[in-house]
């Protein structure tokens, strides 16, 4: 059996080609450069290298990336009131608050404050109920990237078992319910679940995204299942995912690689996301 290999970066580069020629009809029509706003806190040296990652995707297709920086200091009360600021101004079509931000700030106000035509990164409970109830519009991104994976390899989800280790409000309660509208069976694993590799090892669709390398072995999953890999760590040996890719590769049919696979699909389900704020904004004025 020869294992498939998923190739993000391609898959990401389709994206952002239809996105280009998108933008260059959005212009046209609405005489307005697409410009998003990204709220950044402190210094994390893996969050910085996403956002210039992303930076460079947005300029690659014509949309206009501004940074709000602020020292890990800033009060809450400070950082919503920049978040209002922009999102009644008219030149900004979108909104991204960079993760992780300072223990002494809520996440969820900041996602909260975030209006929900602005909301790239679909996390304002208005769009996240719309995703959960069936009504998509904006999808959270690392869902929505995992979601273009599959459906760029053909997978019909109707009936399949698929396993999602991760139960955060960000992929896996999001991811679920995007699964589940496409009539997948769905399991949802974290770290309180017992006998972790019972579960996944029955999954078709094996789905990990915790951030602790190899905790995936060939044990854990069902031969020839489609692995995606969401996981990202730096260590010692370089960057690597929660799978121990070397040897899950031999067993299952298809499988995302750590790096090269999730990330860049997720940095253009962000650029996605960003037409659908700009076409919010400009189609109702």
């Amino acid at each position: 059996m020869t294992t498939k290999i998923v190739n993000g970066r391609e898959i990401a580069k389709e994206i952002r080609n239809k996105i280009f020629e998108e933008i260059i009809e959005l212009q046209s029509k609405y005489k307005a450069v697409p410009t998003v706003a990204t709220i950044k806190i402190g210094r994390d040296p893996s969050s910085e290298l996403y956002l210039k990652l992303r930076d460079n995707a947005c300029k690659e297709v014509g949309i206009a990336s501004n940074h709000l920086e602020f020292d890990e200091s800033i009060s809450e009360k400070e950082v919503i009131n920049a978040i209002n600021q922009l999102n009644s101004d008219a030149t900004i079509h979108g909104i991204l608050v960079q993760y992780p931000v300072p223990n002494h700030i809520s996440q969820d106000k900041l996602m909260s404050t975030i209006h929900p035509k602005k909301d790239i990164e679909g996390l304002n409970p208005y769009n996240m109920g719309r995703t959960l109830s069936g009504n998509e519009h904006i999808i959270p991104c690392t869902p929505l990237s995992v979601l273009t994976i599959l459906e760029h390899e053909n997978m019909d989800l109707k009936g399949e078992d698929v396993v999602i280790v991760n139960h955060s409000n960000i992929v896996g309660k999001p991811l679920a319910a995007l699964l589940l509208n496409r009539n997948a069976t769905v399991t949802v694993c974290h770290v309180f679940t017992k006998e972790l590799k019972q579960y996944t090892s029955k999954a078709d669709i094996l789905i990990t995204a915790v951030g602790k390398p190899k905790l995936i072995t060939n044990e854990h999953v069902k031969e020839n299942a489609f692995v995606i890999d969401v996981g990202i760590v730096q260590t010692k040996e370089g960057v690597c995912g929660d799978v121990d890719f070397d040897l899950v590769k031999e067993k299952v049919g298809i499988i995302t690689p750590v790096p090269g696979g999730v990330g860049p699909v997720t940095i253009s389900s962000a650029l996605r996301n960003m037409i659908k704020t700009y076409k919010n904004c400009v189609e109702c004025t």
